[in-house]
């Protein structure tokens, strides 16, 4: 099996083969469109893990927001409440240009809630707010639900219809998405001053906005290239197969019919790799495949593991639960859909529409 993980000349054109370079499952979208024309056209709630009990020295707040990112809420909380931001927690980042609906929590023992609406302005609405025994903690989400409308469609409308089929059925390819990068791959330009020593001094943020970048374009790697083999949502001997709804994973020796029953009905998804400490669970042709994939980073795999990351692996593939679409007018796409906690609308998106810029 001949593999080709972007063998390329400049550091630059590296980085920006992991935001645009990935290979299609489906050889690529049937119609092209225009995509966050508006926040509106973008909508996320958060699916959380807990409903917040009623009672306890954290603070849950559900916030709407409108243009605006994460971490300024956060901010905003903190100086309502008078604490430092480390006070405030919220489980994962959402998208600025959106509309979203998002728990935060702020740690507040022994004190009475300050007035929560007075962060209610033209960009920001407190929705709910309740007490609850713990903090929110990153990644603490059943996941996402989204509405998208997509405007200006044009192409093979027959052709969407049959890979949005056969996007409800079989999922999409897991990409980490372009915001993970930040603005023009900044966020991996940064992980590469890091691992080479001359990043200078980052804050704790910045630090783990390069790692986690550095990690996500490793991950990437892997799974565009087996999407160009056809290898991502099917097991390989050798393969680490996580159980759906699960971190859990087991090593596959050898593939039967068995077992290609539970990956084709999603019971089991094979996996790449979040690069760390350890060594590669996976073994025979996926090893030589990831290693293969990695030969020429060695230094940023080196440095994840120095910087106190484990191995950890990921699904290569996405199940889109729920998802369900309509024709407002005949050049406008509302779809609304699920997603697991970690995974990304984008995802989605590139395998239906090209966007219109």
């Amino acid at each position: 099996m001949p593999w080709s993980c972007w063998k390329t000349e400049s550091i630059r054109y590296t980085l920006e083969s992991a935001i645009h370079g990935h290979a299609f499952a489906r050889g690529g979208p049937a119609i092209t469109g225009r995509v966050r024309s508006r926040p509106e056209d973008f909508q996320v709630t958060e699916r959380p893990l807990v409903e917040p009990s009623g009672e306890g020295e954290h603070a849950w707040l559900l916030v709407r927001k409108r243009g605006e990112n994460t971490e300024t809420v956060a901010r905003q909380l903190a100086r309502i409440a008078g604490v430092p931001s480390r006070q405030v927690s919220y489980a994962g980042m959402k998208d600025r240009n959106a509309v979203t609906e998002q728990w935060f929590s702020v740690h507040l023992p022994g004190q009475p809630d300050p007035d929560w609406n007075t962060i209610n302005s033209g960009t920001l609405t407190l929705v709910r707010q309740a007490r609850h025994q713990r903090k929110l903690r990153r990644g603490a989400l059943k996941g996402n639900a989204f509405r998208i409308r997509v405007r200006e469609i044009s192409g093979d409308k027959a052709l969407l219809e049959e890979r949005l089929q056969q996007v409800a059925t079989e999922g999409v390819p897991n990409y980490f998405g372009e915001q993970r990068f930040g603005r023009d791959a900044g966020n991996l330009h940064t992980a590469d001053r890091l691992f080479a020593g001359t990043a200078g001094k980052l804050s704790r943020h910045q630090r783990g906005l390069a790692l986690s970048a550095a990690r996500s374009y490793l991950f990437n790697r892997v799974l565009a290239q087996r999407v160009s083999d056809k290898t991502w949502n099917r097991a390989i001997p050798g393969d680490a197969l996580q159980l759906a709804g699960s971190h859990s994973f087991f090593v596959a020796d050898a593939v039967d019919p068995e077992l290609e029953r539970r990956v084709r009905t999603m019971d089991v998804h094979p996996t790449g790799p979040l690069v760390g400490a350890g060594d590669l669970p996976v073994t025979g042709e996926v090893q030589r495949l990831e290693d293969e994939c990695h030969a020429d980073r060695q230094m940023w795999c080196t440095g994840l593991a120095k910087a106190g990351l484990r191995q950890e692996r990921r699904a290569l593939r996405l199940p889109v639960e729920a998802l369900e679409w309509m024709w407002p007018q005949p050049d406008s796409l509302e779809l609304t859909f699920n997603l697991t906690a970690g995974a990304y609308a984008t995802s989605v998106l590139r395998e239906l529409v090209g966007k219109l810029e």
